[in-house]
Formats: C-alpha cells, sequence, structure tokens
C-alpha cells in the first residue's frame, strides 16, 4: 500500500533531531508521500529544503492565519519567488480565517486571505485552506473571491464543520481533509457521521503532525508524526467499507490530483 500523508509540519523543532527516523517509520507503516506545510516566511522556506532532500516529499509556502499581522506584500512578492525557483512546492497555505485564538485582528486575516489567494490563483497552485470559528466568514470571502475566470482548486484542511458547511465547500469543488480528530471517540463522533456523505474522490487523509495525534497514539507520546496518519486511514476504511488495499489506492490518486503531482513518489524500502 501507499498513504500520502497530505498536510504534516516537518519543519517543527520536535522533528530537528530524529527526522531520517520519523521518516523512516513512516515508510514501515505505508506513508510514502509527504506534504511539508508552510506557515510563514521562515517555515515555508524550511518546507522546501526539507522537500528538495527527499524524492517522495513536497512542500506548499504561505502565511496562517496566526501571523497575518506580519505578512505584508513583500512577504507574499518572496513566497511567489520561492514557488518560481523550486518545483516542489505543488501548493499555498496553510491560510483562511481563524477567529479561535485571535493571534491576527480579523481585518489583517481577511486581508492576507484575500492577496494569498491571489497570489495562489496567479500561480496556479492549490490552496491549503484553514478555517477555525469565522462563523461563516470563511465561506463568504472565498466565494466573493471566485467568479468565471478564477476556479479555485484545494481542500479543507482539518475539516471539523456539520454538514451544512460540508456541502459548500464540496460544491466549490474542494477535496475534504480529514485528521486523526476522526479517531478520538468522542471528539471524533461528529466527523465520523459525516464521512459517509464525502464522496470518496474528493478525500485526502492527514496529520497535522506535529498536532492532533490520532488514537491510539493520543495521550501515550508527546507528538504526532507521519506514520500515524495510517490510523486514519485505517478509521475511513472501515467507515466506508472499502478494502484497505483498494482504498490506499483511492486516497494515493486523490493526494496526487489534488497537488498536480504526475509522478508517483519513488518508493524505498526500509
Amino acid at each position: 500500500m501507499k498513504i500520502f500523508d497530505t498536510h504534516c509540519h516537518l519543519d517543527d523543532s520536535s522533528y530537528k533531531k530524529d527526522l531520517e527516523g520519523t521518516i523512516k517509520r513512516a515508510y514501515q507503516n505505508d506513508v510514502c508521500g509527504f506534504m511539508s506545510v508552510g506557515t510563514d516566511k521562515k517555515t515555508s522556506a524550511i518546507a522546501i529544503e526539507i522537500a528538495n532532500s527527499m524524492e517522495n516529499c513536497y512542500a506548499s509556502v504561505g502565511f496562517h492565519p496566526h501571523y497575518a499581522k506580519e505578512c505584508a506584500d513583500e512577504e507574499i512578492e518572496f513566497l511567489k519567488e520561492l514557488v518560481r525557483k523550486n518545483k516542489k512546492v505543488k501548493a499555498w497555505g496553510e491560510i483562511g480565517l481563524d477567529f479561535n485564538r485571535m493571534y491576527s485582528p480579523q481585518k489583517d486575516q481577511e486581508e492576507m486571505f484575500v492577496k494569498q489567494l491571489e497570489a495562489a490563483f496567479s500561480l496556479e497552485l492549490p490552496v491549503i485552506f484553514h478555517e477555525r470559528d469565522s462563523n461563516g466568514r470563511f465561506y463568504e470571502v472565498l466565494k466573493a473571491n471566485i467568479n468565471e475566470s478564477k476556479s479555485v482548486k484545494g481542500v479543507v484542511h482539518c475539516f471539523s464543520g456539520d454538514k451544512r458547511e460540508l456541502e459548500k465547500y464540496l460544491d466549490l469543488g474542494l477535496y475534504i481533509g480529514i485528521t486523526g480528530i476522526i479517531t478520538v471517540k468522542s471528539r471524533g463522533a461528529k466527523l465520523r457521521s459525516l464521512a459517509s456523505f464525502i464522496p470518496k474522490d474528493r478525500i485526502v487523509i492527514e496529520t497535522d503532525a506535529p498536532y492532533l495525534t490520532p488514537a491510539p497514539y493520543k495521550n501515550k507520546v508527546k507528538r504526532n508524526e507521519p506514520a500515524f496518519v495510517k490510523a486514519v486511514f485505517l478509521t475511513l476504511s472501515r467507515l466506508f467499507e472499502i478494502e484497505e488495499e483498494e482504498f490506499s489506492k483511492i486516497l494515493w490518486e486523490n493526494s496526487l490530483k489534488l497537488f498536480s503531482i504526475e509522478e508517483s513518489p519513488i518508493i524505498k524500502n526500509t
């Protein structure tokens, strides 16, 4: 089997001393594809460095809404130049709105969301979206910036909304990213109930590592890592009642299509 972790933060300092071991454990659990996601100028550059060091790893660039107040036009131009110089950059993000902790004011978040959407459109990159507690504002901003000449291709990272939100995202043609939350007994109950409403060709899986550790590893280890995305895969396979081998092929193809990756990453024996 081949499994793709479509959202992880391999730039995180918790991997600094054992990134090689982290990747080896991922291979041992059939995880052979990685999207290392940037959240600001520094992490985007590191994500690219990591992607360039591995045949089966790709990178995204962008400013997370937490850091919107630190993002200016020159930062966006810097990221655009990184994209132009690095073929392994396959997405822009993660970007969006987060009104939960409000590390950046709403005005800054919305302004930078729109400007980064424009950057992604200009570079014809799919977008990795982040939405948390925006009370519909995320969808309003996104919808307002799509017209006949600008279609959007991307994924709603760590989907945790309701059925109505899910339908809206699907109507826009977006993919739905499922994290380890779906494996957690109480917290993941709503997400598990919605899984059947996601078309099989529009779903991808992710860890958001080092965050959102899935069961059965939750509360047993200090950090999440790409190897653990297999727990998400197994949970979804059971919910969809699809044989694991077949389901892995579906998710792998979805991941490559989402990020416009024409070649299959090299699989290494470990």
